[in-house]
């Protein structure tokens, strides 16, 4: 029987994924006509049908079922080696990607991941902003700095310290007193759902209701700007309101909201010497900034709260 190589696995998951020839030439860099050629050569090889064309595009057969099962077994496989040579590394260099999410690496994170380079030279950082979770066990990121409260559990890594959000107006009209009791009086901007954690989108309608959040993010990023610019009052993490011109903070939320700041890596990655070297640098870093993340009265408001 003809061997099968590596590649030809990776074309029939390619193909199951997209289910099209076009996409499965697109993940892997190739032309339509290569796929479509190959994908011919190798039914014929093992004799047997992969994929059977439909109106919803391309479905594995029985068949193809099985090779695609067999192609993510091997894919983890390699992933699984890559990870463990990987942790071998002796020396600081390299390429590294770290994932983070919009507002952390523009407000908090991005002075950090400059400095940091100026310490390693020799480490190339890969940034992967993105607000949704990446598989640090797929290698999607070796390393992710998060705003959470509950990491997974196949990830280690330190809490760095916990972000404290608080109510902030636009300077030119923060009332003078605020409690909670009054939040129904005022225009609010909050967060779309699954956005910041549940707790702000809680306090918000429990609170101001529904009715008062007039004006919806799907990101943290850009919600500051919004109150400054007049269009309510806003829960915010105190690192970005407290830097933030032409905002005041008004006050604090009861019960207060706070999430923690994480850095997470593999397992296998912990002893890799720039995952360890990236790790105990930010580490330092955050931990000269934690009275600005926790809101603390050091801290103060650089905006008149």
């Amino acid at each position: 029987m003809t061997e099968i190589v590596w590649d030809e696995f990776r074309l029939v998951r390619a193909i199951a994924d997209a289910r099209s020839l076009a996409g499965a030439a697109d993940a892997l860099g190739i032309n339509h006509s290569t796929v479509f050629r190959r994908l011919g050569a190798l039914e014929k090889t093992i004799g047997a049908r992969l994929f059977e064309r439909s109106r919803t595009g391309y479905a594995p057969t029985a068949a193809g079922e099985k090779m695609v099962e067999l192609a993510n077994r091997i894919a983890d496989e390699i992933v699984d080696l890559e990870r463990k040579i990987t942790g071998q590394d002796l020396r600081p260099s390299g390429d590294l990607r770290v994932t983070t999410n919009d507002a952390l690496l523009v407000h908090l994170l991005s002075e950090v991941f400059v400095g940091f380079r100026a310490a390693y030279p020799e480490i190339n950082l890969d940034i992967v902003v993105s607000n949704e979770p990446l598989n640090l066990s797929k290698r999607d990121a070796d390393i992710a700095v998060r705003a959470t409260e509950r990491p997974p559990e196949s990830l280690i890594g330190r809490r760095l310290a916990g972000i404290r959000w608080a109510i902030y107006a636009a300077s030119r009209e923060a009332p003078k007193t605020f409690t909670a009791s009054d939040a129904r009086r005022y225009n609010w901007i909050g967060l779309s759902d699954g956005i910041g954690g549940p707790r702000p989108t809680r306090w918000l309608l429990e609170h101001a209701g529904a009715e008062r959040i007039v004006y919806r993010l799907n990101t943290v990023l850009g919600l500051a700007e919004a109150v400054a610019a007049g269009g309510g009052m806003a829960l915010i993490p105190c690192f970005i309101g407290a830097v933030t011109p032409g905002l005041t903070r008004v006050g604090f939320p009861d019960p207060e909201i706070e999430a923690g700041l994480w850095l997470l890596t593999h397992p296998d990655l912990k002893n890799t010497a720039r995952v360890r070297a990236f790790m105990d640098y930010t580490a330092a870093e955050i931990a000269k900034r934690r009275p600005l993340i926790e809101c603390s009265r050091e801290a103060g408001s650089a905006n008149g709260g």
